[in-house]
């Protein structure tokens, strides 16, 4: 193995002595050298420098590169017996690979109204959590908008 290829030597490589404290490297954290040192070191020990950075430069391309997101939206629901995870992104598809299929106009048409109706689907029930949790602040206060309830003031009879 070539002199640069020893992680001791290179205190900037991602090798799998430099984790944090608790053990673990962060996903995005980690790049080919992190890779790269996953192989046992009697494999590595046996490439040469330019089998080195020909495995090194596979690796690198397979990681995936992030893109900006219009809307990336993350979050954990919590069940009794199970957890589960929610993820929404919507962005540009940057990937390299190519569709197995043509997308053609209705096609285009109807992923735009899918992420306008999206769009306002998550916009509405955003709202609706948000006035009524200020209802339940509101009640939780005694402060009261109306006097009775909404439905006598709206339905008062003239007298």
């Amino acid at each position: 193995m070539h002199q640069s290829n020893n992680p001791s030597s290179n205190p900037n490589v991602n090798s799998p002595d430099s984790k944090s404290q608790s053990g673990y490297t962060a996903y995005n954290s980690r790049d080919a050298n992190y890779y790269m040192y996953q192989i046992p070191s009697p494999t590595l020990d046996k490439l040469n420098e330019e089998d080195w950075e020909r495995i090194k430069s596979v690796v690198n391309a397979a990681i995936p590169k992030p893109s900006p997101k219009i809307i990336d939206l993350r979050f954990v629901v919590d069940l009794i017996f199970t957890r589960y995870f929610v993820v929404l992104l919507i962005g540009k598809d940057n990937r390299k690979q190519q569709r197995q299929y043509k997308v053609n106009g209705v096609t285009k048409v109807a992923n735009i109204i899918a992420a306008i109706l999206l769009i306002i689907a998550m916009s509405l029930l955003i709202s609706a959590i948000t006035i009524f949790i200020l209802y339940l602040i509101k009640s939780a206060l005694g402060i009261d908008l109306f006097q009775g309830h909404i439905n006598e003031v709206l339905f008062q009879k003239s007298k």
